[in-house]
C-alpha cells in the first residue's frame, strides 16, 4: 500500500512538521506540506512543499482531491476534517485528536456553537500556545494512527 502523509501546513507548528517529516523519512513514507506560501522546516529533511493559489480553501481542496484512504492528513480545520472523514481518510489535528465518524459531527457542532457565541460577543477566541504536553498528545496519536494505517487497518 502506498501511504502518504499530508499536512495542512499554514497553521501547523514547526515542531509537529519536523516530527512528521522525520518519521515519514524513517519509514519511507512521502510527506507533503500544502499551503499558499512556502512553509519552512528543517533543511536536511526530505518532503515536498506544494504551494497552491492564495484562494480560500485551496490547500484543503488540493489535499482532498489528492489524498486516498491509505493516507493520513494532519489539519486543525474541523470542517475540512469532516470532508476527509466522509471519504474514509484518516485525519488528526496537531493537538492529538483523531477525527472519526464517531466524533466528527459532535466536534463540528461544538465548533459551530462556539463560533455562534463568539459572533454575538459572549466568548472571545484566543490562540493558545503550543506546549510540550500538546506535542506529546499529538505524537502519541500520530504514532498510533500511522501504524494502524501502515498495517492496513484503517
Amino acid at each position: 500500500m502506498n501511504n502518504k502523509i499530508w499536512i495542512d501546513a499554514d497553521s501547523c507548528p514547526l515542531l509537529v512538521r519536523n516530527h512528521v517529516i522525520k518519521t515519514g523519512n524513517n519509514l519511507n513514507i512521502p510527506v507533503f506540506l500544502v499551503a499558499n506560501k512556502n512553509i519552512p522546516c528543517e533543511e536536511n529533511l526530505n518532503y515536498e512543499m506544494i504551494i497552491v493559489e492564495q484562494i480560500k480553501d485551496s490547500a484543503d481542496n488540493y489535499i482532498l482531491l489528492n489524498s486516498t484512504e491509505s493516507d493520513l492528513v494532519i489539519t486543525k480545520d474541523i470542517v475540512f476534517a469532516d470532508k476527509l472523514v466522509s471519504k474514509n481518510i484518516s485525519v488528526i489535528n496537531d493537538r492529538g485528536t483523531e477525527f472519526s465518524e464517531k466524533n466528527i459531527k459532535e466536534i463540528l457542532s461544538e465548533r459551530n456553537y462556539d463560533m455562534a457565541l463568539a459572533e454575538i460577543g459572549l466568548v472571545k477566541h484566543f490562540h493558545e500556545g503550543y506546549d510540550k504536553q500538546k506535542f506529546i498528545r499529538f505524537a502519541n496519536c500520530f504514532d498510533r494512527v500511522l501504524h494502524r494505517i501502515i498495517s492496513g487497518n484503517n
